[in-house]
């Protein structure tokens, strides 16, 4: 059986970044894992664009013109969603969500869905670089295996 898998190189790729201002005292550490982890592994800082946005529910928008530039090798999208009383939450995690998979379906280009989507502020910070890791780091890497994964396969996408 031919095995294809991506790897973690960046082969002078350049990678976008779509934050949500929306819960931003989380947000920013995610933004910072995925920057970091990114650079950990060789991009260079002019090869990162960091696009704000709203909230989690204009990433999609955003990200998709981010894709649909050609500039590109994968686009990174970063938000903290965390419940509140009503069915807001459910909303906004759905379209965010389905949004993002859209953008990488329409454009052939990897868009990653590094929203985290919590029942409480504590658990939002635990996955932002505390207990459960950084989630803008494994976005990170998510979007390096894509970006390199992708040429690999062939085809127009």
């Amino acid at each position: 059986m031919r095995t294809i898998e991506g790897n973690l190189l960046h082969g002078g790729r350049r990678f976008a970044l779509v934050a949500s201002r929306f819960n931003d005292f989380v947000t920013r550490r995610l933004v910072e894992g995925c920057a970091d982890m990114l650079r950990r592994h060789g991009v260079d800082e002019d090869h990162l664009t960091l696009a704000w946005v709203p909230g989690s529910f204009e990433l999609p928008v955003a990200a998709r013109r981010l894709a649909a530039s050609g500039e590109y090798a994968a686009v990174i999208c970063l938000g903290t969603v965390i419940r509140g009383e009503t069915s807001h939450y459910d909303l906004v995690c759905r379209e965010a969500a389905s949004g993002v998979a859209a953008v990488s379906r329409d454009t052939g280009v990897p868009c990653i869905f590094g929203v985290v989507t919590t029942d409480t502020l504590e658990q939002a910070i635990h996955r932002a670089g505390s207990k459960s890791g950084n989630k803008g780091a494994d976005a990170a890497l998510a979007a390096l295996e894509m970006a390199d994964l992708l040429p690999r396969l062939g085809g127009k996408g």
